[in-house]
């Protein structure tokens, strides 16, 4: 007999069961170190001890990002639900409602604008927690409108890429929509403004073969991987053992993939101190620390 839930009146028994929330202790990938979660987010989702950088949701990183964590929410374009009536497990339009009532998103990408160390700019972030930041019509529309969106208000463009790919469901109309943000890029192009593109984990499939990789500088968080097939896919395709640490970012850097590997600290000051280069801009004395 267990003297606790057998002898005890209920009230004590309720006063001994102290439930632990489930989200009290993250573990490190790396070296299975247990941090505090409370420790880990205010670290900027990066493990202190082994300098892990966690997914970072987009809300904390637009808070990281912007002069007094305050910027403009930008509208994203509608796009038709479900155009191919697509179904698995459950049905996509189904999928769809489920994802936006948990993230409180259309889709998976975010557009805003604000200050950055007192210069404009516009930033659009991918967040992974929605179908894997997956690439559909809403996203390329949402990219497509944001950097119209630049072009408009004369600012640069920062992308921060997070994505598995193209989503299936929407089939060839999910694969348009890599030569469409690619025509977008090139109006940025065209009105001479910045494309900086800050790669997270992961950074995979038909993002990484479209507008992820057109950047003008292509930044890149420690560890991250970023490629178009998987690793074990090339494995088997090729019947040869890739090299360690392959299309990870510090591999990417050192073969000339991407130009620099940035942690999480200090992207805000890398940011800020580009994005003033390349416009031919000093930011203001006194500006936002």
């Amino acid at each position: 007999m267990n003297w606790i839930t057998e002898a005890l009146p209920p009230k004590i028994r309720s006063f001994l069961k102290r439930e632990t929330p489930e989200n009290l202790w993250v573990k490190c990938p790396e070296s299975g170190q247990l941090v505090f979660h409370k420790e880990v987010e205010q670290n900027l989702w990066v493990v202190p001890g082994s300098g892990h950088h966690l997914r970072m949701p987009a809300q904390a990183r637009l808070e990281m990002l912007y002069d007094g964590s305050k910027w403009e929410e930008l509208p994203t374009p509608d796009v038709q639900l479900d155009p191919l009536k697509f179904r698995d497990v459950k049905r996509y339009a189904d999928r769809l409602k489920d994802y936006r009532a948990k993230t409180e998103r259309p889709d998976c990408v975010r557009l805003t604008q604000g200050l950055l160390k007192a210069l404009p700019v516009t930033v659009a972030v991918q967040d992974f927690d929605f179908i894997g930041g997956s690439l559909g019509m809403a996203a390329g529309e949402a990219i497509i409108a944001g950097m119209e969106a630049a072009v408009a208000a004369r600012t640069p463009f920062i992308m921060f890429t997070a994505s598995g790919g193209a989503r299936m469901q929407e089939g060839m109309f999910s694969l348009m929509q890599m030569p469409r943000t690619t025509v977008a890029v090139r109006r940025l192009r065209d009105a001479r403004l910045p494309y900086i593109v800050v790669m997270t984990n992961p950074t995979t499939g038909g993002v990484t073969a479209s507008y992820a990789m057109l950047g003008d500088i292509h930044i890149a968080e420690p560890g991250s991987v970023i490629g178009f097939a998987g690793a074990r896919v090339i494995e088997q395709t090729i019947r040869e053992k890739l090299p360690e640490g392959f299309q990870r970012a510090e591999y990417l850097r050192e073969h000339g993939m991407v130009d620099m590997v940035v942690p999480r600290s200090e992207q805000r000051e890398t940011l800020a101190r580009l994005c003033s280069l390349l416009m031919n801009q000093r930011a203001p004395a006194g500006a936002a620390a």
